[in-house]
């Protein structure tokens, strides 16, 4: 007898039809892959709304920006793979812990001007943080090494100009 404050489960045949959170976001690494590099399916796995945040670099892609994000990243890197350490889903949340890889052989971008390509190869830690909605991906954000990725790309930070400007706006010269 059915109960009047609970409704039936899903028929067996639309539950296999469901995809968890976790195979939803193991397809959104695989979309993003080098080799696959398909960032409009990337795109459709999020919701009208969603939105892709760079957290090291401050940048965030939403809608229909976030194919920009899979493609810029592969024109730079465009062996780019991501070895998943660790998935861990909690409702509608999953945490997962990665690596980001590849070779440097496209113009990396930078305010200051493009990085010419290295070939030098990188192994970035990253943390991403996936928040999904009803199947679909509402947010996500990525937080990786950024310096860690710049120092293996041979980039170095120029502390002698960084301390020269600081004591600039200590003595407001």
């Amino acid at each position: 007898m059915k109960h009047p404050f609970f409704p039936a489960p899903f028929p067996a045949s639309r539950r296999c039809d469901m995809k968890s959170n976790e195979e939803i976001i193991r397809e959104a690494y695989r979309r993003a892959e080098g080799n696959v590099n398909d960032a409009d399916g990337f795109r459709d796995l999020f919701t009208s709304d969603g939105e892709f945040n760079d957290v090291p670099n401050a940048m965030t892609f939403r809608g229909d920006q976030i194919p920009q994000a899979i493609t810029g990243l592969a024109a730079v890197f465009p062996d780019i793979h991501r070895e998943l350490l660790a998935v861990h889903v909690i409702g509608d949340v999953v945490a997962v812990e990665l690596r980001i890889q590849g070779t440097h052989l496209g113009a990396f971008p930078t305010p200051a001007g493009e990085i010419p390509p290295t070939g030098k190869r990188i192994d970035v830690p990253t943390a991403d943080l996936w928040y999904l909605r009803a199947g679909k991906i509402e947010t996500f954000n990525c937080y990786n090494a950024a310096n860690m990725l710049l120092a293996q790309i041979g980039v170095v930070p120029d502390f002698a100009s960084a301390v020269e400007a600081g004591r600039a706006i200590a003595t407001g010269a």
